[in-house]
């Protein structure tokens, strides 16, 4: 019985966002890169690597939304990525492939909050890939779209 309330415990964390902060990891990052692999990103390590703000329009969402998270061009350099392509999953197991010049020609970033919260996993959190689509036109598009992983939990350096 007490493992079962655990579990149920550590479920709810999750969901509301609670099992987030700190310490806990909630990115894997790992392949080609400079130094340890794999590399276990916890919201806190993320914030310290610096953050940007992208205000736009989504599929997913109405309205303006404000997202906040990290550059993803300025995570991979302080990895020391070296790849071809980023291989993106998500909790759910959705897979997409981005190309890292996206993230710096794009300036993309790994959203940890909207609207200036932290998001969980019931709202597409706690890190969801997002491109500043309302700043250019062809961002409007699936290619685009289809890299905009939600649930984000490893990138893979290829």
């Amino acid at each position: 019985m007490r493992i079962f309330l655990g579990v149920i415990a550590l479920m709810f964390s999750l969901v509301s966002g609670q099992g987030l902060a700190g310490d806990n990891v909630i990115l894997t990052i790992n392949g080609k890169m400079t130094g340890s692999s794999p590399l276990n990103l916890s919201r806190a390590k993320l914030e310290a690597i610096g953050g940007a703000t992208i205000a736009t329009t989504t599929p997913w969402h109405d309205g303006v939304i404000t997202f906040e998270g990290v550059p993803l061009s300025k995570l991979m350099e302080k990895v020391g990525a070296n790849g071809k392509t980023a291989f993106v999953v998500a909790l759910n197991d959705y897979a997409t492939e981005i190309p890292p010049s996206d993230f710096s020609d794009h300036g993309v970033i790994l959203e940890l909050k909207q609207n200036g919260r932290y998001v969980d996993v019931a709202d597409k959190g706690p890190l969801f890939v997002i491109y500043p689509y309302d700043d250019k036109p062809e961002l409007k598009s699936e290619v685009y779209f289809s890299r905009s992983a939600w649930r984000v939990r490893t990138i893979t350096i290829e």
